[in-house]
C-alpha cells in the first residue's frame, strides 16, 4: 500500500477516488478510519484559471461551512505540500445514481434547498454530480470549490443537465466509459 504523509503523519492510500480540476482525491486510511486526501496538482485547465489552489481549499471550506452546506469536515492541511484531508462520506455519487436510474426527486430538491443558501450568500458550487455523495438518504457537497455567483453557472441553468440522462449527460458519460 502506498503512504502519503499529512504534516509528517502517514496515511495509507486504498484507491484513488477521483481526479478534478485542482488535485487528485484517495480514499486513505490511518488507525483503522477512513479519509479523504486530496492532492492538488497545478495540470493545465483550459476552462478554469486558479489562483493559490491551498488557499482557496480553506476559504472554500470555510465560506461553505459559514454558508450551512452540508460538507465533509476539513481535518488537516499540509499547506507545504499541497494537501487536504477531509472526512470521507461513504456512499453513492448522484452521478452513480443517474447511470442507475435510481435518481430521487429528493435529492433534486436537496440540493434546491443549498441553493436557497448559496444563492443569497453570491456564491455557486460545482453541481457536477460527482460532487455530491448520498448518505442515509442526505446529499453532500463533497468538493469544496465555490465562486461568486453568476446565473450562467447556478444549479438551473447548468448543473441540473447533468441530474438525470440528458443529451449532455448522456455526452459526458460516454466520453469517459
Amino acid at each position: 500500500m502506498d503512504v502519503i504523509s499529512v504534516n509528517g503523519a502517514d496515511y495509507g492510500i486504498v484507491r484513488l477516488l477521483g481526479k478534478g480540476k485542482g488535485g487528485y482525491s484517495y480514499l486513505a486510511v490511518k488507525d483503522g478510519v477512513e479519509y479523504v486526501l486530496k492532492q492538488i496538482h497545478h495540470e493545465p485547465c483550459s476552462y478554469y484559471q486558479f489562483g493559490d489552489k491551498i488557499q482557496s481549499e480553506i476559504n472554500d471550506y470555510r465560506r461553505l461551512s459559514d454558508i450551512g452546506i452540508r460538507i465533509p469536515k476539513m481535518i488537516e492541511v499540509d499547506v507545504q505540500n499541497e494537501r487536504v484531508l477531509k472526512e470521507y462520506i461513504e456512499g453513492d455519487t448522484i452521478y452513480d445514481l443517474v447511470c442507475r436510474d435510481e435518481m430521487k426527486d429528493d435529492y433534486v430538491s436537496q440540493v434546491k434547498d443549498m441553493c436557497r443558501l448559496l444563492y443569497p450568500s453570491n456564491t455557486n458550487i460545482d453541481y457536477f454530480p460527482t460532487n455530491f455523495v448520498v448518505r442515509d438518504g442526505l446529499i453532500y457537497y463533497i468538493d469544496f470549490e465555490c465562486n461568486n455567483y453568476m446565473d450562467e453557472w447556478n444549479f438551473e441553468n447548468w448543473g441540473i443537465k447533468y441530474w438525470s440522462k440528458t443529451p449532455e449527460f448522456m455526452e459526458y458519460w460516454n466520453s469517459h466509459r
